[in-house]
């Protein structure tokens, strides 16, 4: 029987603790160790979990045999970071999206864990989740025909951060199931953005991906609005789709439209004909997408499979917020995606 795997939570805030509770919790795993430089928020998770023990001191966890796997919940700026010291100290390593702030600095993990021979998982949470899941089955099974343009909202009235803008915050979610969906990275990324409440951080983001084949997606993005919006729309030549996870048992509705382009030997014009057809809303797997997320990276380190959101999938989307920045820092114009 395979020894439970050892881990560590690093970062225990808002976030964290919801990944400190699925730790705790998922089969094959003993969770050692919460870090957080808050004696507060520590005595507070190890109160919650007995027998999790507390560090203010990143290296305690690093130095600790038992501990085979890190998981980084920390902000942003610091995954890279953090990272890759656990990393280069043989830790198999979770980190909580993005992976990095910078391509070189996300491709440098990549390597570091190639050479550890380790695992390097990013929270890309939204691939985890069985509705996202059953729509890829549906694009790839052909059932919406060609998937024309993909459009989403993620949109809120808060959390607002200050070490990153929405775009890097609230777009990485999107992002990772677009490129997901789509089989491919976009070559440009045309962004605009506005900082209202804090300079140089952007509120909201508005963003065009366009892809190498003709293929497009739109995603905003914002922690200033007065609606809770996280919906994604598919439009096929045969079905569309609509993703709305704030419901809470109708994430999925299919929608039997599309339009149909015919020549007339009459007219010699193209004719375009509407087809209306019903709305079917298909029932979802069950499964909290964080505790799958988790229970996989366990198994993935356990059974030594690679991670469906591996370093390789971190990194194709930090490329694209990359350019992203770029757009919006030049106004919007077209950045390609290197």
């Amino acid at each position: 029987m395979t020894e439970p795997l050892g881990i560590a939570v690093v970062g225990a805030g808002s976030w964290g603790q919801n990944l400190v509770r699925n730790f705790a919790n998922a089969r094959r795993a003993r969770l050692k160790y919460v870090c957080d430089r808050s004696e507060e928020i520590l005595a507070a998770q190890t109160a919650a979990f007995p027998g999790v023990q507390g560090a203010t001191d990143y290296e305690v966890v690093l130095s600790d045999r038992e501990i085979r796997a890190v998981v980084i919940a920390t902000d942003a700026p610091s995954h890279f970071a953090m990272a890759m010291r656990a990393l280069q100290a043989g830790k198999h390593v979770f980190v909580e999206k993005p992976l990095a702030l910078s391509s070189a600095d996300a491709a440098a993990l990549v390597e570091a864990a190639r050479k550890a021979g380790v695992k390097l998982m990013v929270g890309h949470l939204l691939l985890h989740h069985p509705a996202v899941q059953a729509i890829e089955g549906m694009i790839r099974g052909g059932d919406l025909g060609r998937v024309y343009y993909i459009y989403t909202q993620r949109i809120n009235l808060g959390v607002v951060r200050s070490t990153e803008n929405a775009w890097w915050s609230l777009a990485p979610h999107d992002v990772s199931v677009i490129c997901r969906w789509y089989g491919a990275v976009p070559l440009q990324v045309a962004a605009q953005g506005q900082c209202f409440l804090q300079k140089g951080v952007e509120d909201v983001v508005f963003a065009t991906l366009k892809f190498a084949d003709g293929r497009m997606a739109h995603v905003h993005v914002s922690w200033l609005d007065p609606h809770k919006i996280r919906k994604m729309t598919i439009v096929g030549s045969q079905k569309m789709v609509v993703f709305d996870d704030m419901s809470a048992n109708e994430k999925i509705w299919i929608y039997d439209k599309g339009a149909h382009v015919s020549h007339s030997l009459r007219d010699f014009a193209d004719v375009v004909s509407l087809r209306v057809g019903d709305i079917v809303i298909p029932k979802v797997a069950s499964g909290e997408p964080l505790a799958l997320e988790c229970r996989h990276f366990v198994d993935c380190v356990l059974d030594d499979r690679p991670p469906l959101t591996d370093g390789e999938d971190g990194l194709r989307v930090v490329k694209v917020l990359e350019a992203g920045q770029r757009s919006l820092k030049s106004g919007g114009a077209a950045a390609d995606v290197e």
